[in-house]
């Protein structure tokens, strides 16, 4: 059954934004941010190397490392809740350089 809330603390914006990911095992992938906010992200990757649960960095280009942990998978997608909030001005940075301009379907997270 479908709960009747989004338990999100805020609207995800799609953007495409190519970021490195690393485990905290050391694995790494090149990756595509596919939609933010400032409380976390859906990353893809060509081989998802990740568990639900796994404490990951996830590092956009041209920024520092944004650590997470993995909330869900589903095929090659992986959403990220970051350990502190993006600031809200970096966040809006991000979404006006790298807005996909696509809309984020929810049902598949």
């Amino acid at each position: 059954m479908q709960p009747d809330y989004d338990p999100r603390r805020s609207a995800r914006q799609p953007v495409a934004l190519d970021a490195q990911c690393r485990t905290d095992r050391g694995l790494r992938d090149k990756g595509r941010i596919l939609d933010l906010s400032p409380e976390g992200c859906c990353v893809f990757t060509s081989e998802l190397f990740v568990r639900l649960g796994a404490r990951v960095l996830v590092r956009p280009e041209g920024l520092e490392g944004l650590s997470g942990i993995v909330r869900w998978i589903e095929g090659n997608r992986a959403g990220i809740e970051f350990d502190h909030p993006l600031y809200v001005p970096v966040f809006d940075h991000l979404v006006r350089l790298h807005s996909s301009g696509e809309a984020v379907d929810l049902s598949q997270a």
